[in-house]
């Protein structure tokens, strides 16, 4: 991922994180963290997804890594 597609992923997940659910943004780190191979943002990505797909809860650790991931 070069640096301009760091900047719009950054704008998007912004703009996700305003007005979105957190399995949208958490699809678009998902993709990021994909690129990256950032293999634990993955790994909480997939727990959140997987968790609003079941109508569970995600866990607050997981939340954190997802909206605070390019901070």
């Amino acid at each position: 991922m070069n640096s301009m597609s760091f900047h719009f992923a950054r704008e998007q997940l912004a703009a996700a994180a305003s007005d979105k659910s957190a399995i949208d943004t958490a699809w678009l780190v998902l993709e990021a963290a994909n690129d990256l191979g950032d293999q634990l943002a993955v790994e909480a990505c997939r727990r959140v997804i997987d968790a609003s797909l079941t109508g569970a809860v995600p866990a607050p650790d997981d939340l954190h890594v997802v909206t605070d991931y390019f901070r």
